[in-house]
């Protein structure tokens, strides 16, 4: 049953608030997607803070021009799309996505939308390799930590080397 001029602009309000409150965006082909896929990747994107959904590409480009994204051409939006929207890290809408073409040969990367500007597919694979920023804080730690870490056994290892003459020479004169 096709949708009423209300629900279309009932879903057009509701893509353009996601998108505008988005960090960045990816979308992906939906051939050969099934239900049990469907469930299986709703439950990883509540996870990474990721919405998902499939909507009309014409009330998708409607809601991104409302939002006041670039105009999604219809080179990158071809077939049926599926919209994965991140809020919390920049990566995890593309490593959900790129995840999820991996598993269905069907499903191929269109594109997406990071800091407001289009970037192809590549890009998105390229965001999909980025680490995700727990990731990269948690190296940054270590980096800033390997300095002091260094330090402390210098200064242990003058501890160490006293311990260990000290032992040889008991156990010399035992």
């Amino acid at each position: 049953m096709p949708k009423t001029r209300a629900q279309k602009a009932e879903i057009i309000a509701k893509v353009a608030d996601r998108f505008k409150s988005m960090k960045a965006a990816a979308f992906s082909s939906v051939s050969g997607y099934t239900m049990v896929q469907a469930d299986a990747l709703r439950e990883k994107a509540r996870e990474a803070n990721v919405d998902v959904f499939v909507t009309k590409k014409t009330l998708l480009r409607l809601a991104a021009k409302e939002a006041g994204l670039p105009d999604l051409s219809s080179d990158v939006i071809e077939g049926s799309v599926l919209t994965a929207v991140a809020y919390g890290d920049e990566v995890s809408a593309a490593k959900l996505l790129k995840a999820l073409t991996k598993e269905n040969e069907g499903m191929t990367l269109l594109g997406g939308i990071l800091e407001g500007q289009m970037i192809d597919a590549a890009g998105v694979n390229r965001l999909a390799a980025l680490p995700s920023k727990q990731q990269l804080l948690g190296q940054l730690v270590g980096v800033l930590n390997a300095p002091v870490s260094g330090f402390v056994n210098v200064l242990a290892g003058n501890l160490r080397g006293l311990v260990t003459v000290m032992t040889a020479i008991k156990d010399k004169k035992v």
